[in-house]
């Protein structure tokens, strides 16, 4: 049998001594490390920390939590250990546009990214026959000013019932309330349809196109309770021209969206991302 594999990520204040005692701690409990990476924030005088270990004497993720517990203690450390041979069971919400969804689905499939969808959630119905092909739950919930808060109360059921680890607006068109995603920082990831912080709001090509723009790209983000303000992930552009029209902007946008939106979510199944205030640190 193989030997346990995990990942140590932690944040806090920086000050000497932390990488040292960390590294330590993993020594004396016979973990081999594979993979480190570590980043120090000058201007907020943060200091973020990615491990990958192997654990040589087999010693259970429980038992390292409970004993790194008083250097996290010592440090001021928000820290997490997490098994990497665990996939995050992720929540998929769509509404009309599909590539999203069907370039996630594939990704996992193959297994290109650590991560297993145990259930598509979808103001609409146009994609349950997707979700029916990989023989994935799917869920409707149309939502209307009326009934908006009854349907988010379904929906945290539903993700308290499937043990839901993150979720994923795969170009999903309803905004989620303020209540909803201030519980879940860091566990919801949006695509928006444009390079942010540019051309918000409806038909950003559109708006790209008038304005004769040279790029288009997408933006990746952690969700908040202010739309399209989250931490960022991951950003994306392609370049385009005079000769094409918003249809062919829409269309270089929606491998711009799948991209950026694959990565981030990879990046976040692997534990690779650290929340920085209003930003992110991301170790790829």
């Amino acid at each position: 049998m193989s030997h346990p594999e995990f990942i140590l990520s932690i944040s806090c204040p920086d000050r000497r001594g932390i990488v040292s005692d960390v590294t330590s701690f993993l020594f004396e409990q016979g973990c081999n490390i594979l993979e480190s990476q570590q980043f120090g924030d000058r201007f907020n005088n943060r200091f973020f920390l990615r491990i990958h270990c192997l654990s040589e004497n087999d010693v259970p993720i429980t038992w390292l939590e409970k004993n790194f517990a008083s250097i996290a203690q010592q440090f001021s450390m928000t820290s997490n250990f997490f098994d990497v041979h665990k996939k995050t069971r992720t929540l998929i919400m769509v509404s009309r546009f599909g590539h999203a969804l069907v370039d996630l689905l594939y990704r996992s499939r193959i297994g290109a990214m650590p991560m297993e969808v145990p259930l598509v959630v979808s103001n609409h119905v146009d994609f349950a026959d997707v979700a029916a092909a990989q023989h994935i739950p799917f869920v409707h919930l149309p939502v209307t000013k009326e009934n908006k808060a009854e349907q988010e109360a379904k929906l945290a059921q539903l993700i308290e019932d499937y043990q839901i680890d993150l979720i994923v607006l795969a170009r999903y068109m309803q905004i989620l309330s303020d209540g909803f995603c201030k519980s879940r920082l860091g566990k919801i990831i949006n695509i928006h349809h444009s390079f942010l912080p540019s051309f918000k709001g409806a038909n950003p090509y559109t708006q790209a196109h008038d304005r004769g723009v040279k790029l288009i790209g997408a933006t990746a983000h952690y969700v908040t309770g202010d739309l399209d303000e989250g931490p960022i992930i991951d950003q994306s552009v392609e370049p385009v021209t005079h000769a094409m029209g918003p249809d062919d902007y829409v269309a270089v946008g929606r491998d711009i969206e799948s991209r950026a939106l694959a990565r981030a979510v990879k990046w976040h199944c692997e534990h690779r991302i650290l929340l920085n205030g209003r930003k992110t640190v991301v170790f790829p």
